[in-house]
Order: structure tokens, then sequence, then C-alpha cells
């Protein structure tokens, strides 16, 4: 693939020796269009926990409709359609990418009527421009700095992984793979971003990005919304080494002035901040790789996600996972991945059922029917822990399903 491919193919790359190297190109006068994406479509089956919903928890409730949930629905990475357009131009490279991501699964509201589709949605239009010589900047909409390479290294990438509290079902979400078990999600976001050269296998990217808000994931916690009134500050740096031993060492800080946290008392302001570093080495057919975070006030599973309590109080957080692949001979990846999220409770947190750890393993098994077409099969087993009264919650998932690169 070309060194201007979008994220979702670049990130299978990393997850997949089987993709393709190539997208769809063609020339429109001085420019040359990328055209590359995915389809994708899984068929999951996941047990339910027996005791009610954790906030902030990922492993499925009771459900008063059934034990098991199945579905037809899309994996972690959502069906991709993205167009790069570059040029050089007066001794600068520019390009500009947009993207649209469709769903794959449906639901239809009880009582009948017309199914609701999956939602459709734009995670990428952003232009670059530079030179190896000195770099390129980034402006736009692509996904986040901090958490990026954690989640382009998870194996589940090409799969379902976890499926989230309440997301099976067909609907319009994406499942989490390890997102809330071992990482935080980098999301797609608004920034303007400085990336090195390449020195000698050395890379640096800082930016600033549109603040995030921080929420609850549900109306548990009687803290509101926080807003902020200065940018977000992301950034990673990272070395890569060839040959027979092949890796990357990585390492990276989100900072963020988090204002107008509604509290019991009043309204206040805090900081949000998270470190992350993290490895991936390939020897022969073996891959690994080991990550770790840890943060104030940035929360679990998504950045500002349950990170204050109801007081304005910063919670602290943090996690990691660590993941074993195999090629064997008939070019099958096999693999294994254990990811643990922890969220620390505040005094003001009491016998609040929040969530203390969710806690992720998944086997899985990648095959390569052509370059392009991979069959995906994987288990996963998910437990959520509870600071409160609601002590564990367990969910079981299995999926199978393909995906498609072009």
């Amino acid at each position: 693939m070309n060194n201007k491919i979008k994220l979702a193919v670049a990130g299978a790359v990393l997850a997949s020796a089987s993709v393709a190297n190539a997208g769809i190109t063609w020339d429109a006068g001085e420019w040359t269009v990328d055209m590359n994406g995915n389809v994708n479509a899984f068929a999951t089956f996941a047990g339910n926990g027996s005791g009610d919903a954790i906030q902030g928890g990922l492993a499925n409730a009771q459900s008063t409709n059934s034990s098991d949930e199945v579905a037809i629905q899309t994996g972690l990475l959502p069906s991709w359609l993205g167009f790069t357009a570059t040029t050089r131009q007066n001794d600068l490279d520019t390009s500009v990418t947009i993207s649209f991501q469709p769903g794959a699964g449906n639901t239809r509201a009880l009582g009948g009527g017309n199914s609701t589709n999956a939602a459709t949605e734009n995670r990428q239009a952003f232009l670059t421009f530079g030179d190896k010589s000195w770099g390129s900047v980034k402006v736009g909409k692509d996904l986040g700095i901090f958490g990026s390479t954690a989640i382009l290294n998870d194996m589940t990438l090409l799969g379902v992984g976890s499926n989230g509290a309440g997301t099976n079902g067909g609907g319009t979400t994406t499942t989490l793979g390890g997102i809330g078990t071992g990482y935080l999600y980098a999301d797609w976001i608004g920034q303007i971003a400085y990336t090195t050269p390449n020195m000698n296998g050395f890379s640096a990217t800082v930016g600033i990005t549109q603040p995030w808000n921080s929420i609850a994931l549900s109306a548990a916690s009687t803290t509101s919304s926080g807003t902020s009134d200065e940018f977000g500050f992301q950034g990673q740096a990272s070395y890569s080494w060839t040959g027979d031993f092949a890796g990357k060492v990585w390492a990276g800080f989100f900072s963020q002035e988090v204002t107008g946290i509604t509290t019991l008392t009043g309204v206040t302001a805090d900081d949000a901040t998270a470190f992350e570093a993290g490895v991936s080495t390939t020897i022969m057919n073996i891959g690994l790789v080991g990550y770790a975070y840890s943060g104030d006030g940035v929360g679990t599973t998504g950045l500002l996600v349950d990170a204050f309590d109801a007081n304005g109080g910063a919670r602290e957080s943090d996690g990691g996972y660590v993941q074993a692949t195999y090629v064997i001979p008939m070019g099958t990846k096999l693999g294994v991945s254990y990811g643990i999220s922890n969220l620390d409770d505040n005094a003001q947190d009491a016998g609040a059922n929040l969530v203390k750890e969710n806690e992720r393993v998944t086997v899985g098994a990648y095959h390569p029917l052509t370059k392009h077409l991979n069959l995906v099969a994987e288990y996963s087993n998910v437990q959520s822990e509870s600071h409160g009264p609601q002590s564990s919650l367990e969910t079981d998932i299995v999926s199978v399903g393909t995906i498609l690169f072009f």
C-alpha cells in the first residue's frame, strides 16, 4: 500500500499479513486517486450475565427476554469506503482524504414496521501537506493520536472481540474489540497535527485536538457533562526497526482541561491526563504486542467517560493488554489476547454500582482465502467487576464471519 493509504486498511495491515498490498488507483490530471476500504459482517452469539448492568461495565447484563443474543453485525472495524487524492506541487506533497463507514447490521422496532438500517458514519475528512525533508501537517478529522497504535495493533481489528454491553443485536454500532479492555478508544477527532520526518526509524506526532466533554455511561452518575474552553493536546513518539527481529516501541500522552463540571456543590474544573507505552515485535511467524496506559481524569473505555465523580473529583484509571499471534504454514494466523482496564473509585462513589475493572480474553483464527479475503473465527470472554453491590458479570462471545479488503 502507498504511504497515503487510509487508516482502515493501514490498521489491518498491522493486524494481518494477508491484507492486499494495493488499493484501486488511477491518475486524474495532476492527481493520483486511491480508493480502498473493506466490507465485513459477522454472526455473533453472546451469553447474557446473571445480574443487573454495571455502570461502565462491558459484560452483558441479564435480559428479560433471553439468556443469549444473536446478531448479524459489523465487527470492530466498520465497513469502509475511502478516497485519497495526492499530488506534488511547489515542492510539497499534498493530499485530501474523505471516507464513509456504513454498518452491516439493522434492527426492527418491537411491533413490526420497517427495519432501521445501521447508521453511516464519516470518520475522516482531512488534508495533509509536507515534504520528507521536514515532515507533514494534518488538518481535519482523523483517528486520534493517543491510543492509535494500541488499536491498530489489536488482532481483533479484523474481527469482533468484545461486543460491548448492549451492542449485540445488529444495530447501528460496531463492536469494541479490545477497547475498554486494555486500551482507551482513540476515537475520530478534529485535529491540527505535525509529524516529523522519519529519522532512521524515529518519528513523532504532536497536535491540538477538539476538546471532549466528560460523560457518564449511565444516569447512575450525578456528574453532568463537563466542557472545555481550551484545546486538547495529544502526542506520540515511536522508533521502528526492521530485520529478522523487527519491531516498534512507542509512547504517547493526552492532556485536556475539563471545565464546567456540574457537581453536587456547584461547578468546578479539573485536568485530564494520560500516558501510554507499548512495544510490538515480529520474529519469523510470531507476533508479540505489549501495551499499558495510566491516567487521571480520563475515565475508562473512551476518553473522559466516567472520568469524574459527583463532586468533580478525577478518578484514576489504568490498564493494558498482551497479545501473541502465530502464522501457521497454511497461512492462518492464530492469536490470543488478554487485556484489562481498571477504574478507581473515590470516597464520593461509595456504594455506587460503578465498574471497577473490565477484563477480556480473546482467542482467534484469521485465515486468508485470498490476499484480499479473510475468514475469521473468535471466542471472547468478557468479565466486568463493580465497586458496588453488583459484584460481577460475565459474557461469552463467539463470532464467525468474513472481511474483504480492496
